[in-house]
């Protein structure tokens, strides 16, 4: 029995119909931080497992909903989350410190807007960060990750463009 999940970042207070539609179709959804709005998290499916960070537009009513960092295991699978991390080798400052001490196997984190997964061998973690899905910012086209987690492995990554921003 696997795990699916939807991992979004940078809703920057808008979520659209067709994300929706995704996160209607897997087990847990996680928020790597910008949320913008809590309207945002109450459009999320209810019959979700919910994990999200705070980001740094976040004001204080969501940062009292939500921690800036998350750790925990879904299906066998420790993971790690926050909105700034950097990415590999150079991460935001006292990211790798955390890493190395919570030895997650997969590390995710939002705010630069663009989608990437890696796999850090130096710290033997997966680095993901699925873009952004609001309309705010500089990228172009808005994207998530969604993936399976399966007896602590993950298993059929693929990123889902949700169309170019604002359009």
């Amino acid at each position: 029995m696997s795990t699916k999940v939807a991992l979004i970042s940078d809703s920057h207070s808008y979520i659209d119909h067709k994300t929706l539609t995704y996160l209607q179709d897997v087990d847990e959804i996680w928020h790597a931080g910008d949320i913008g709005s809590l309207d945002v998290m109450r459009a999320l499916p209810s019959d979700k497992a919910i994990k999200a960070v705070f980001g740094n537009i976040d004001d204080i009513e969501i940062q009292g909903e939500y921690p800036e960092w998350q750790s925990w295991v879904s299906d066998g699978v420790k993971i790690l989350m926050t909105h700034i991390g950097g990415k590999p080798p150079r991460y935001a400052k006292g990211v790798k410190v955390k890493i190395k001490e919570e030895q997650p196997q997969i590390f995710v984190c939002g705010h630069s807007h663009i989608c990437k997964v890696e796999f850090d061998a130096a710290l033997n973690c997966l680095y993901m960060n699925p873009g952004a899905i609001g309309q705010q910012g500089f990228h172009q086209t808005r994207t998530m990750l969604l993936f399976d987690l399966d007896s602590g492995q993950i298993k059929n990554l693929r990123v889902v463009e949700l169309g170019k921003r604002g359009k």
